[in-house]
């Protein structure tokens, strides 16, 4: 698949199978990742791949967050928050770190490492898998930021939920970039 190929039928998927994609197969779309350009080579994103038991871990960390912050819920809130996870068989969480030089700026970290998800979307697109980016209050939640290994003021780019698509979708048609361009000459 050529890479304007790949970007342009990229599509979110929420509809997955229930099978995992191989590990080597993951390995090969963070290996796509981390090709990304990062100003000073510094190399600002961190992988947590989770699985089988890990989705069900984090479902539970996300449970009990929403516990913590709606008390009074309903406890069909809880179910369906603690299954949130579950939506894909693999989700890989891109966390960015924080700069360690004065040199170093923190939007060019959170650039390199929105490139590196870009990466991941479209090499998963061209091996033929599923990708839906989500981040929402789990990406800013501090118990979820610990359950991932990440410190409270690490961002959490993203949530890549992956799997093989359940059926085919219908694309959208794309946007032009016509309103959103000037020209100076």
């Amino acid at each position: 698949m050529d890479v304007f190929e790949a970007i342009y039928e990229r599509h979110m998927q929420a509809n997955l199978k229930p099978d995992a994609p191989p590990r080597a197969l993951i390995e090969k779309l963070l290996s796509a990742g981390v090709q990304a350009p990062s100003h000073h080579k510094v190399r600002p994103w961190r992988f947590v791949i989770l699985t089988g038991g890990g989705l069900d871990k984090l479902g539970d960390v996300f449970a009990a967050s929403f516990a913590e912050r709606h008390p009074a819920a309903p406890a069909e809130a809880f179910t369906k928050t603690r299954a949130l996870p579950r939506r894909a068989p693999l989700i890989i969480a891109v966390g960015v770190d924080q700069p360690a030089e004065a040199k170093i700026s923190e939007i060019e970290n959170i650039a390199a490492v929105g490139a590196a998800c870009q990466n991941i979307l479209l090499a998963a697109q061209a091996e033929g898998l599923a990708v839906k980016w989500r981040t929402g209050e789990w990406a800013e939640d501090v118990k979820v930021k610990e359950f991932l290994g990440f410190a409270p003021d690490q961002h959490v780019l993203a949530f890549l939920y992956i799997g093989y698509p359940e059926s085919a979708v219908e694309r959208p048609p794309r946007p032009s970039f016509d309103d959103r361009t000037v020209w100076i000459e």
